[in-house]
């Protein structure tokens, strides 16, 4: 094994190796809300947090939020003095949630209750209350509802540092709150008021409801800023629109797949958030509701695993992307920039912006197989060839390229993108009449021989991946779900996937390991095995289940032949979707699957997540097997041929920019049903 450089003296801490303890002095982690149990209505930059009574009691992250800003803290309905009894509470689509509860009056002589409540509740700050009265004779009833905000950024809530409640002023049909800073909410209804108490942002009306009737109260929440602020002036303002993802269905003998497609899709569409210089653009926020920031790696891998809804998402979180790269000489020239993340107990953290700026060769190139448009694909070409160019200059002497620095570590993760990007890029370069594909591809052939001498290190097990390798060649050999990538390959022309890093003894062996109970929980791919040092069943990258991660591993054992490994861990990920409501959260915890057992929540997942909805879309497309090449007007099929679901169909997905629709029967054998004209069946 060759020797790599010690690190520096001074060397920050952050590129130095990690031991899992917080160095003395350092500061303690505020503790997030939890919100796994939380009805989140999303339409960003919507955003409504719910307990499942309904009632908005200013606890936690309850509220309306818009912007990033807590428009509405409290919100508590009272019917004859007394609050609605909560029976039910369901989430009816990505943004909205239905609460049902009942009231018991006066004239109800028995246990049966007279009267019903139905809240719905949207993101975009509408709220509809629904009394319906089943008792036999008429009623009068008083009905309060109690307002009040603390017009809180979403951080602060999230820290604890909410501060109090603003003093409410009468404005209009509702109520109006000042901050200190000029910003505004206000919430008006409808039918309006007959009585209004701004001390006590409290709303009052006298309802008269006959037998079988019902009485609806509408609120409207608003959010104003100050004249020269910019942004939306309300929750549902300033919706993404015009990325056209499709209406793609599914169904099959498990009916769970359908449902869980169409939450993924909703979700997807509730996650688009516009680049706010540049509004025709949109990519997805990482997940809700902690990271709806700038556009991220994730968002990047989100829109590629989306590809089969159409190309105009990758286009436009590409072009997002690359307005972000560094230009100019040096070796930061070509880089796209991004933030440091946790990479577990072991390793420091990862640099998010090389894994983009990595992945985004891969993602062009891959859109051009689904019918990227050649307008966007000249527009960003150049960008992806610089990526390139940061790459050949990035990698070290040996060939590796070191995250988060040139002191390393150099991480097999990030050796799999690099591979990938090279490879996918000299096909790119082919197909666009650029010169350097026969480079890229030597210099992809001499990665894989380094990779196989420097990081599988041979046991009598049969061996397996190490991790990252550490300044002066010492491995990391905790396995985990990281090594799903090692499989990850990418699409070339025909139907072919590319050359991994692994041969074909060493990837058999990987899929054994995958396939083993220490990785597979039974509820997905763990992020570190259950029989490594440090493993942590709720640890994001030391034993939780990823779901990104389980979705390569399933679409990369699939590929490869591996059935058996990849069925299981599809059941297992489409069972925790069901436990989840088929909203399935970025991660959860990677405890032992027993029998009557559900999938435990992780405290701090963001759910919806953009990775983990995109996910279910590239876990049906890899079970049909869709794998298109729209410039060579053809499109194979490869199923899972043992059909771990029984039949399933797929319809209405976009290949070459119109429907395609496909199914496998339960002999596995995949028919094409619809697909553009001139596109022709591959092998």
């Amino acid at each position: 094994m060759a020797t790599r450089p010690a690190p520096a003296p001074g060397l920050p801490a952050a590129q130095a190796p990690a031991t899992g303890l917080r160095p003395p002095g350092a500061v303690r982690p505020p503790e997030l809300p939890s919100v796994h149990d939380a009805f989140l209505c999303v339409a960003l930059p919507a955003l409504a947090v719910s307990s499942e009574h309904g009632q908005l009691t200013g606890h936690g992250l309850e509220g309306v939020y818009a912007s990033g800003r807590r428009l509405l803290s409290r919100c508590v309905l009272r019917v004859a003095g007394r609050e609605p009894l909560a029976l039910s509470g369901r989430q009816d689509a990505a943004d909205r949630a239905v609460f049902l509860s009942v009231v018991r009056t006066a004239g109800d002589s028995g246990p049966d209750p007279g009267l019903t409540v139905e809240r719905s509740r949207s993101a975009a700050g509408t709220e509809r209350i629904t009394l319906r009265s089943f008792a036999a004779r008429p009623l009068r009833l008083p009905v309060e509802i109690s307002l009040g905000t603390d017009l809180a950024d979403l951080g602060a809530v999230a820290a604890g540092r909410a501060g109090a409640e603003i003093v409410a002023s009468v404005h209009g049909t509702g109520m109006r709150w000042t901050a200190a800073d000029g910003r505004c909410a206000s919430v008006s209804a409808d039918p309006p008021p007959t009585d209004a108490l701004a001390a006590a942002g409290l709303l009052r009306w006298e309802v008269d409801l006959a037998p079988g009737s019902a009485r609806t109260i509408e609120l409207r929440v608003r959010g104003d800023r100050p004249h020269g602020l910019p942004g939306p002036t309300g929750p549902g303002t300033g919706r993404p629109g015009g990325v056209g993802l499709a209406e793609v269905r599914a169904e099959g003998d498990d009916p769970r797949v359908g449902e869980l497609l169409r939450v993924a899709v909703d979700d997807l569409r509730a996650l688009l958030q516009r680049d706010p210089d540049h509004p025709a653009d949109v990519h997805l926020a990482a997940g809700v509701p902690w990271r709806c920031g700038p556009v991220t790696a994730e968002a990047l891998w989100a829109a590629r695993m989306a590809l089969p809804l159409g190309t105009r998402l990758a286009v436009t979180t590409l072009r997002a992307l690359a307005r972000t790269q560094l230009d100019g000489p040096g070796p930061a020239g070509g880089r796209i920039p991004g933030p440091l993340r946790d990479a577990g107990p072991f390793l420091p953290p990862r640099c998010t912006g090389i894994e983009a700026t990595l992945a985004f060769p891969t993602v062009l190139a891959e859109a051009r197989r689904w019918g990227l448009p050649e307008q966007d694909l000249a527009e960003l070409l150049p960008v992806a060839e610089r990526c390139l160019g940061w790459l050949r200059t990035a990698a070290d002497p040996h060939g590796f390229v070191p995250d988060p620095g040139p002191a390393g570590p150099w991480r097999a993760e990030t050796q799999a993108h690099a591979h990938r990007a090279a490879v996918l890029g000299a096909d790119l370069l082919d197909a666009c009449g650029r010169s350097g594909g026969d480079g890229w591809r030597d210099w992809a052939r001499t990665l894989r021989e380094r990779f196989r001498d420097e990081f599988w290190i041979d046991d009598r097990s049969g061996g397996r991946p190490a991790a990252a390798l550490a300044p002066g060649g010492r491995p990391w050999t905790q396995l985990g779900g990281w090594a799903a990538h090692l499989l990850d390959t990418g699409l070339l022309g025909g139907g072919r996937y590319a050359p991994g890093l692994l041969d074909s003894s060493a990837t058999d062996q990987l899929a054994r390991l995958l396939g083993t109970p220490a990785l597979d929980s039974g509820w997905g791919l763990r992020s570190l095995g259950t029989k490594e040092p440090g493993h942590n069943p709720f640890g994001h990258r030391a034993g939780a289940v990823r779901v990104h991660e389980t979705v390569v591993a399933v679409a990369g054992l699939a590929a490869e032949g591996y059935e058996k490994e990849a069925a299981s861990l599809l059941k297992g990920t489409l069972d925790a979707a069901e436990a989840f409501g088929y909203r399935l959260p970025e991660m959860y915890a990677g405890s032992v699957r027993t029998a009557g057992a559900v999938p435990v929540p992780h405290p701090a997942a963001c759910r919806p997540a953009a990775v983990a909805a995109a996910g279910a879309v590239h876990l049906m497309t890899a079970l049909v097997g869709i794998r298109p090449d729209a410039p060579g007007g053809t499109v194979a099929l490869h199923p899972v041929r043992s059909a771990p679901l029984g039949a399933v169909r797929l319809s209405d997905i976009r290949v070459a920019g119109e429907p395609f629709s496909a199914r496998v029967s339960r002999l596995g054998l995949g028919m094409v049903e619809e697909a553009a004209d001139g596109l022709q069946l591959g092998v």
